[in-house]
């Protein structure tokens, strides 16, 4: 099979990746023209997205496409490079380690308590987080933490954060900053969308003594036959409409 050529400039960004995960999927693909799901379950990797996505991170596009597997059993998805023109630079090296002091910092900004949720949490338990994605802002300074441009996430949130940032349109082709600096997951005070879509949401935990409010309200919503937020929901509508008189 004959690989496409690809210009000194790109060759000798993937020459600068040194991780270990990031070096596989470059090295396949430079000698196979690309890597599949199965090719790197075989390097011993459970979860190959990740390794596709340090790859990313490091400002290497990548392309996906879907085949099927070496028995025709299934389709899986093959990874090749992307147009060496969209390659980032400034990106080799990867995210920054977010160390004990940086993480201390953030927790002084912010308190110690989800920046999504409001969960009052012990330091431990939160995880310091972009406010904008990586792969669309790149890193930033650890000074820059002044700035707002990290927050302090529980890990279901920063879950739930990553899942809907690497679904949305943005992320994956756009890469616009604008867009994720109106986003809800960036600032869920002030927002127009989330992902991209004209979406309203609110997250609340009960914690301590409000466990026994959540319990009444769950107890209520399972008496009328609702789904526990329809049931909330409603019940703040009918409030709103007290309110407004």
């Amino acid at each position: 099979m004959s690989l496409p050529k690809l210009p000194p400039e790109f060759l000798n960004l993937l020459k600068c990746v040194t991780g270990k995960r990031s070096r596989i999927v470059i090295d396949h693909i430079l000698k196979h023209g690309k890597i599949t799901t199965e090719d790197l379950e075989r390097y011993g990797y459970r979860h190959p997205p990740r390794a596709i996505g340090d790859v990313r991170d490091q400002g290497i596009p990548i392309v996906k496409a879907n085949v099927r597997n070496s028995d025709d059993t299934r389709t899986i998805a093959v990874y090749s490079f992307g147009d060496p023109n969209a390659a980032i630079s400034g990106r080799i090296g990867g995210r920054r380690v977010i160390n004990k002091t940086f993480h201390a910092e953030v927790l002084r900004i912010f308190g110690c308590k989800c920046h999504i949720c409001q969960a009052a949490m012990e330091p431990r338990c939160l995880q310091i987080d972009h406010r904008l994605p990586y792969r669309v802002l790149g890193d930033c300074a650890v000074a820059s933490a002044n700035s707002e441009q990290f927050m302090p996430l529980c890990a279901s949130c920063n879950r739930a954060k990553s899942w809907s940032c690497e679904h949305c349109k943005n992320w994956m082709n756009i890469h616009d900053k604008g867009i994720c600096a109106n986003c809800y997951w960036a600032y869920p005070k002030s927002y127009t969308h989330i992902a991209m879509q004209d979406l309203r949401r609110i997250d609340v935990v009960w914690q301590g003594e409000e466990i026994a409010q959540y319990d009444s309200l769950a107890k209520a919503a399972a008496s009328h036959g609702d789904p526990l937020p329809e049931f909330v929901k409603a019940a703040l509508h009918r409030a709103m409409k007290y309110i407004k008189g």
